[in-house]
């Protein structure tokens, strides 16, 4: 893969920091409409990256629509979730969403992020790799900002200018925290860690999750244990947790590791020779609870903005969609610049905030009711022993959790989680304040075109 660094102290139409999915969907998007794009990649790809590596049919949406589909076919294809709690399992295959997918793939990021900057490359994005972002430009007595100071590979400093900046550096994005940028502290944070082990099971159909994961006393936890395979021999193995209270904040997420290993260590024959390399961990921000989202002259996507779903640690998609989603805002914006003012410029691309409330908002409302629900561990315990006793139900919630509602269903999903929000008054959960005054009527919406 190129990396031109040829035209140093240059302008741009966009500047994307960041080039894991987020970042490299944006850069796709926009260099496919002809934008002069760079993206800033502080690392060589390609590169490791903590994940659980598992890729819904909302990723493969977003994929396949960047043109991978043909790229995802050589990894590990499976077909749905295997849940497992309370001595109980249920197969749970994708269900039929829309135009979206029935399967999905597990693929490392260590391939797959090579593969999508691979991509935005390929159709004119300028990536710049072993690229620190340091810190924003901004027009002179101004707070707009108008490029960045880049630290190269060959240690020396030099400024990019552009007439939008994207941030996209990640869940504890530094360069989003220099301008204010900061995370709702009323609302949990999620905290992960995962690892890799050889198992024979490597090429199960289904990845699977517990959610009775246990602390190393055996008190059922406010998370979700995960195995997903990667059918190359190996599987990644990790556990979630919400701090949803000072109980859990500060957590050793290691001894959290340890005892869901050993949990399931019979049953995907994992043992301590089979573990590849020490686990590793991340704090995962949810929910839409980061912000501000846009500026003038900047917006940020994917985890830096904190769009990972609350119902299930998901991030790759949303990075991808929210990235998307950016790059179209962008676009309108760009092909005004010379017919507009600049404060008619930067209230195009506030238009950003709009769109993401429209696909998001209600959906991580209700994720924040189910948050709020299972910080409770008997209630934990009474909706998951319930619910794992009917096929039927826990269908459905894959397909809640998982956000593949169809267009025919949302009837009958919104009078459910109206339901859900009457419950969430009588329970009054402490919600974050970017989700207190949303509509009355909910709405659950995919992101197709």
């Amino acid at each position: 893969m190129a990396n031109r660094l040829d035209l140093e102290n240059s302008t741009h139409d966009v500047i994307v920091i960041g080039g894991g999915p987020s970042g490299s969907s944006c850069g796709y998007w926009l260099a496919k409409s002809g934008w002069d794009t760079v993206v800033l990649e502080k690392k060589q790809f390609p590169r490791e990256k903590t994940c659980g590596d598992g890729l819904t049919p909302r990723s493969v949406k977003q994929l396949e629509d960047m043109g991978l589909g043909t790229d995802l076919g050589s990894y590990h294809r499976y077909e749905g979730l295997r849940a497992v709690a309370f001595n109980r399992e249920l197969e749970l295959k994708w269900p039929k969403a829309d135009d979206l997918q029935t399967y999905g793939y597990c693929v490392t990021r260590y391939d797959l992020d090579y593969m999508v900057a691979s991509q935005a490359v390929k159709y004119g994005a300028l990536l710049r790799q072993k690229s620190q972002a340091e810190s924003l430009i901004f027009e002179e007595n101004s707070d707009k900002v108008i490029g960045v100071n880049v630290l190269g590979p060959d240690g020396n400093r030099y400024q990019l200018y552009s007439k939008v900046v994207v941030i996209a550096d990640g869940a504890n994005s530094r360069i989003g925290r220099s301008i204010g940028i900061s995370r709702d502290r009323s609302y949990p944070l999620g905290l992960a860690i995962r690892g890799y082990f050889y198992s024979p099971k490597h090429d199960d159909p289904f990845i699977e999750s517990h959610l009775d994961i246990r602390d190393e006393e055996g008190s059922v936890m406010p998370g979700y244990g995960w195995i997903f395979p990667l059918g190359d021999g190996r599987v990644n193995v990790g556990a979630g947790l919400l701090n949803t209270s000072n109980r859990w904040k500060g957590y050793n997420t290691s001894k959290l590791m340890d005892a869901f290993v050993a949990q399931i260590s019979g049953r995907w024959k994992l043992t301590t020779d089979s573990a590849i390399a020490e686990p590793t961990g991340g704090k995962l921000p949810m929910g839409l609870t980061v912000g501000p989202r846009v500026g003038k002259g900047w917006m940020i996507v994917g985890d830096a903005g904190g769009s990972i779903n609350p119902f299930n640690g998901e991030g790759i998609a949303y990075a991808y969609e929210t990235g998307r989603l950016a790059s179209t805002v962008i676009d309108e914006a760009l092909r005004l610049y010379d017919e507009v003012s600049t404060e008619q410029f930067n209230s195009i691309l506030r238009k950003y905030n709009m769109i993401l409330e429209d696909n998001y908002r209600d959906y991580y409302r209700v994720a924040s009711i189910f948050v709020e629900a299972i910080s409770r561990p008997k209630l934990l315990k009474f909706l998951i022993s319930n619910g794992m006793r009917s096929k039927t139900i826990m269908e459905w919630v894959l397909r809640v959790m998982a956000n593949l509602v169809r267009e025919e269903d949302k009837g009958f999903v919104e009078y459910a989680l109206s339901a859900a929000e009457y419950a969430a008054r009588v329970f009054k959960p402490n919600l974050p304040q970017t989700l207190v005054d949303s509509p009355n009527s909910l709405k659950i919406q995919s992101l197709t075109s």
